[in-house]
């Protein structure tokens, strides 16, 4: 992975309490698994970042590197990697994924 992709997720991460690496956008997702995880957040009405993989190659290859994890979506919660579809499904079911966003102080729309 280039300076250049790492440095923009990176950024991306940092700069975005809640910011999820997806295949298409949050409003057009291209992807029955990032649209579950978008639509979960969307439930949970929390303000989140989606950011749109297929826009750039490098991007969806070098967040899989960067993450170490080789599915997208991939979603980050205050700088932490939390998972993909399967471990966000699971924790959204137990009433986990509720709890971490409140632990960390996350914005939900009013």
């Amino acid at each position: 992975m280039d300076d250049q992709t790492k440095n923009t997720i990176q950024n991306h991460i940092e700069n975005n309490e809640v910011c999820l690496f997806m295949k298409g956008t949050p409003d057009a997702p291209q992807c029955g698994f990032s649209m579950a995880v978008s639509n979960m957040l969307k439930i949970l009405e929390v303000n989140f970042k989606g950011v749109n993989v297929l826009e750039d190659q490098s991007l969806r290859e070098g967040v899989k590197i960067f993450s170490d994890w080789p599915t997208i979506p991939q979603l980050y919660i205050n700088k932490e990697f939390i998972g993909g579809c399967d471990i966000v499904k699971e924790m959204y079911e137990t009433g986990e994924l509720k709890k971490v966003l409140e632990k960390n102080n996350i914005n939900f729309k009013n």
